[in-house]
Parts: structure tokens; C-alpha cells; sequence
């Protein structure tokens, strides 16, 4: 009936409710459910380029961040202060 996915087996399991409660009623409609959830047209090139700029950018913060720690301690060892 669906995948394993939980986003996808939702809306099946709502539809199969649904027809069960409408035949209940003697009823000769259906509903009909369909999902996609995550149609995306964009290429695989894209998310590369995407991962590889979030990447050098988390890269660059990562060597930003230790000298701030440093400079804060050794400010702290200028003062002579004592936490």
C-alpha cells in the first residue's frame, strides 16, 4: 500500500479510513489520496555546489573560532584575573 516512511504512509492511512467509513454509509464514492511530498526538480549538481559552500563556510568558522578563546584568556591573564 506505501512505504515504510511515515510521511508517506499517513496519507494512505487516512484514505483507507476514509473509504472504509464512506462504504459503511452504503456510499458509492471513493477518495483518492496522492502525496509527494518532496517533488523537487532541481539538479544533483545544485546540491553539490550547495554542501561544498555550507562545507568551506563551517570549515572557515571552525578556524575562526579557538583564537577568540585564546585572545579571551590571555586578556584574562593580562588583567590577572581569576574565575
Amino acid at each position: 500500500m506505501c512505504s515504510a516512511e511515515p510521511i508517506n504512509c499517513f496519507p494512505m492511512l487516512v484514505n483507507i479510513l476514509s473509504n472504509a467509513l464512506l462504504r459503511l454509509f452504503n456510499s458509492t464514492e471513493r477518495i483518492r489520496v496522492w502525496s509527494e511530498p518532496f517533488y523537487n526538480v532541481q539538479s544533483p549538481e545544485i546540491k553539490n555546489d550547495f554542501f561544498f559552500i555550507c562545507l568551506s563556510y563551517l570549515l572557515i568558522l571552525a578556524a575562526g573560532l579557538p583564537p577568540q578563546f585564546a585572545v579571551s584568556s590571555m586578556e584574562d591573564y593580562k588583567v590577572k584575573s581569576m574565575h
